[in-house]
């Protein structure tokens, strides 16, 4: 009898978390400790407060729970049962860190392709670059305020300032941005200050 056994997805290496109880931070760090502070506090017959865990790299409110849950499930496997890792073939140069996928374009794009020094492949990879060196900046800003506009949706809607907050925000105007937060409790300021730090940096750099 064939037996399927489904390899779940690791949580990526460095990832880190925190947590926080109504507005006060438990936590931050790697998986494992979040998660051990954020089940305690859940526990706790005295506090009624939420709690809630936010991924540092999004802002994203995370179920550590069903994160943790298949990385787990795997190690409850017996080891005969895993599948062995088989190193797929990949197109490309991949000890050079090359890959090939597909590209869909039209003839006219492929005939002006050809012509570049270097050909298709050279030619994409450095308009690809360029594209990436000219909107780093932006990407940066917008990457940090998607950022903070999460987690400060998720745990301050109700705190004075919160609209005023979010437009300096997107001016990327730190003064007022810290200015709204004034009165917020220590722990949701000091972490919404951190998530938002390159909304204003990147942008004065650009």
């Amino acid at each position: 009898m064939n037996t399927t056994v489904s390899t779940p997805s690791p949580v990526p290496e460095g990832r880190q978390f925190t947590a926080f109880q109504g507005h006060q931070r438990l936590a931050a760090g790697a998986m494992e400790a979040v998660m051990r502070a954020a089940a305690r506090a859940s526990e706790d017959p005295e506090s009624s407060e939420p709690v809630l865990v936010f991924d540092d790299a999004t802002g994203m409110q995370t179920d550590l729970g069903a994160l943790a849950a298949p990385v787990a499930a795997a190690a409850e496997v017996p080891a005969q049962m895993q599948p062995a890792e088989q190193p797929a073939r990949q197109a490309g140069r991949p000890k050079l860190g090359v890959v090939a996928k597909e590209v869909t374009l039209l003839p006219r794009h492929w005939e002006w392709l050809a012509l570049q020094p270097g050909g298709a492949s050279v030619t994409l990879r450095r308009l690809v670059d360029d594209a990436r060196r000219s909107q780093g900046p932006r990407e940066a800003v917008r990457a940090a305020q998607e950022r903070c506009y999460r987690f400060v949706h998720a745990i301050a809607g109700n705190l004075p300032g919160y609209e005023d907050a979010l437009r300096a925000l997107y001016r990327a105007d730190a003064e007022g941005f810290n200015g709204a937060m004034e009165t917020w409790p220590r722990d949701v300021r000091d972490y919404a200050a951190v998530l938002a730090a390159a909304a204003f940096t990147a942008s004065s750099a650009g």
